[in-house]
């Protein structure tokens, strides 16, 4: 699919300010639409919407296609009158700079179940009672929605455990024992349903009044799922799993010159010779639900599709894994088959070979650029803009990457010294000086994150990759996004042809 040059920012939902501990889908994002909009971006890129689970990232949810119930607007449940007043009166003290996730999930929860217990008084003839019978009997929302939610209930009722240490007949769903849980969870399963409901309709609201100001959302799939997640418990047959439902290998990368173990992402990896046999319906059915909620995809670990690195399950390291082929290429073109062409971006970051660039080709699927990677001594890095081709995406950096200026801050003298002279700018402004880099280069789309328009350090940097905590918290104030920022970036846009 052949994209228009524009440019976009990268902003995940969970920054936006707001009263009540993270970001959410009510009147602030919609000021962020607007700044957008201003700002002439035609794009806005977000991170996976899924339900977080431990660590809280957007990489490893509890579903592939379920929406994070965390994103919910309490003000918005206030206006449809399933919540009270008096029920917002007492907002915790949150920190409005970072996310701290586990007092902001108990509160929201707390309030989430009072919504519901309201809602469960309505009657059956109200309008949003009748608007929620829709979804859920939806055949699109079916697929996957009553895995979910019994999923969820389940995961309450033994306390977060992983699912296959539930008792077997449920951790290999057995027909007797998932129909006792249905009903014996009734009420949870039916509280997780109506969450969906809430974020699916809130979301929409949110990208339709993105849509009508002409701006595009980008959001992310990630290539693997967790293995504690509805996805795998519901589709075991396609993850390489033994009898009692563990892994038997697990994905990762190889050693290379950053670490000499590799690194051990532990995701389940895909039996690809039975998805071919059903026809990626896995995947058709991923793709198109995502595509319900963005625009356009960006495929994390593109590579994967070509090959990918497959380790023993139960291993320290990534040390004894071995490259095996995958069938990405069946599978993009059973999906062009199904969907017609497909609007994906290939994150095609790393060590890339050439049978790779070849499957992102044959797609005509843009890669990804990041300036950051661009300034060694060799000007034949492919990062710099003068060595671009039109059918890429250029970020001044990512959610994986520092912010421009920290990163400038934290740099050897020569490779500063190589930045500003190729930029022609000035250590105070290279975050500005970045921006007009990438705004001003021949890639049809110029990304960056907020972050770096604001000038903002490595403390609000969005994720560390190999840090375990801290990570996925950072929050704008409302302050923040100033009219003077939206005027430059205009004007860049006209400039450079991205309006």
């Amino acid at each position: 699919m052949s994209f228009k040059r524009s440019f976009g920012v990268l902003m995940h939902p969970t920054s936006v300010p707001g009263p009540y501990g993270i970001g959410d889908l009510g009147g602030n994002i919609y000021k962020f639409i607007d700044f957008l909009h201003k700002s002439g971006a035609k794009l806005w890129q977000i991170m996976p919407l899924g339900p977080t689970g431990y660590g809280d990232s957007p990489y490893a949810c509890f579903s592939a296609i379920a929406g994070n119930p965390l994103l919910i607007s309490p003000d918005l449940l206030l206006k449809e009158g399933l919540l009270e007043k008096s029920d917002l009166k007492s907002v915790p003290d949150f920190n409005g700079d970072c996310v701290d996730f586990g007092p902001v999930i108990i509160y929201k929860y707390s309030l989430y179940k009072k919504a519901f217990a309201n809602f469960s008084k309505l009657p059956a003839a109200s309008a949003i009672v009748k608007d929620y019978e829709k979804f859920k009997n939806c055949p699109d929302s079916k697929v996957w929605l009553d895995d979910f939610a019994l999923f969820m209930a389940l995961k309450e009722k033994h306390g977060g455990a992983v699912w296959s240490d539930w008792p077997k007949p449920l951790a290999c769903r057995e027909k007797a024992a998932i129909a006792k849980a249905r009903q014996e969870l009734a009420e949870s399963f039916e509280f997780h349903r109506f969450l969906q409901y809430l974020f699916t309709k809130q979301w929409l609201a949110v990208k339709k009044y993105a849509n009508d100001r002409n701006i595009s959302v980008i959001g992310d799939i990630p290539i693997f799922v967790a293995y504690d997640s509805s996805d795998v418990w519901s589709n075991p047959s396609v993850f390489h799993l033994d009898a009692d439902g563990k892994p038997t290998v697990v994905a990762g990368v190889p050693p290379d010159y950053f670490s000499e173990t590799g690194q051990l992402w532990g995701n389940p990896l895909y039996r690809w010779d039975e998805l071919e046999k059903r026809g990626f319906d896995w995947w058709i059915l991923r793709v198109k639900e995502v595509l319900r909620t963005v625009d356009i995809i960006r495929i994390d670990h593109f590579r994967g599709f070509e090959g990918c690195w497959e380790v023993p399950a139960g291993s320290k390291t990534a040390v004894n894994g071995k490259w095996v082929k995958t069938r990405g290429r069946e599978m993009f073109e059973t999906l062009k088959r199904s969907m017609g062409e497909l609007p994906i971006i290939a994150e095609d970051l790393g060590v890339i070979t050439p049978p790779v660039e070849k499957l992102r080709d044959d797609f005509n699927f843009p890669g990804m650029k990041i300036l950051q990677f661009a300034f060694s001594a060799d000007t034949n890095n492919a990062y710099l803009p003068h060595n671009f081709t039109k059918n890429c995406v250029v970020y001044t950096g990512t959610h994986d990457n520092e912010t421009t200026a920290g990163w400038f801050k934290g740099l050897p003298d020569q490779i500063k010294k190589n930045a500003l002279e190729y930029s022609a700018g000035r250590a105070a402004g290279i975050h500005d000086d970045f921006i007009r880099l990438a705004v001003a280069s021949v890639a049809v789309y110029a990304i960056v994150p907020l972050q770096d328009i604001l000038g903002l350090d490595n403390r609000a940097r969005m994720n560390t990759p190999g840090k375990a905590s801290g990570n996925w918290g950072y929050r704008y104030r409302p302050q923040d996004l100033k009219a003077s920022h939206a005027k430059r970036l205009n004007r860049l846009c006209k400039i450079y042809g991205r309006l």
